[in-house]
């Protein structure tokens, strides 16, 4: 594994252009503006380099130097760690927890529903689609408060968040009118110049929410 990774002077991203959890780390190194390498994988055809740095041979998977990583959250705040500006995450304790418990919650409640609904039709995962579509229109007040997800500044919640609404068309889900704050949360987020750069040329041709 040493071999591999020395083999490696810049940071890499093994990265599936049509994941969720490669998209947001995609994200965060567009934001910090990261010098760095994308080796994009089939995930039915996964490169020797990849089968021998990562044991579970999942994207996403970081290699910085003579580390390795392959679980999305740790990388993100890695990064974030790493390059500390702009900070995505707050300095203090405190708050600093709170958003790594909603990065939990994002991770337990939606992105099951989204990895049952992304390449489905819209007569299948009916429950699945109705669960998410009802927990964000019931969640969408919460948008309206801040400039972004419950905070003044853009964080590692925006960047798990902003790559579930750009798939929401292709999971088949219209949000409804009172949802509509969560609507003008996305279109800020898409229009950020870090959001463009994130996308995988799969995802520049999946469709916006508008």
């Amino acid at each position: 594994m040493t071999q591999l990774t020395n083999r490696r002077s810049i940071m890499t991203l093994f990265s599936d252009g049509n994941d969720l959890l490669s998209h947001r780390v995609r994200m965060v190194l567009a934001e910090k503006g990261i010098n760095h390498e994308i080796v994009n994988v089939d995930p039915d055809n996964l490169p020797e380099d990849l089968l021998d740095l990562n044991p579970y041979n999942t994207a996403p998977t970081l290699v910085d130097r003579d580390l390795v990583l392959y679980d999305a959250q740790l990388i993100m705040e890695y990064l974030d760690e790493r390059f500390p500006h702009p900070p995505l995450m707050p300095v203090d304790p405190v708050n600093r927890a709170k958003l790594k418990m909603l990065l939990i919650r994002i991770k337990k409640d939606w992105d099951p529903l989204v990895e049952k609904l992304i390449g489905k039709t819209d007569k299948q995962g009916v429950k699945q689609r109705k669960e998410l579509r009802e927990s964000l229109t019931t969640i969408s007040p919460v948008f309206e408060q801040k400039p972004f997800f419950m905070s003044d500044e853009f964080t590692l919640v925006d960047c798990a968040i902003a790559p579930i609404l750009w798939r929401l068309n292709e999971m088949c889900i219209e949000l409804p009118d009172e949802a509509n704050a969560v609507k003008q949360y996305a279109q800020q987020i898409f229009e950020r110049e870090s959001f463009q750069q994130s996308l995988s040329e799969v995802e520049e041709d999946m469709e916006a929410i508008s």
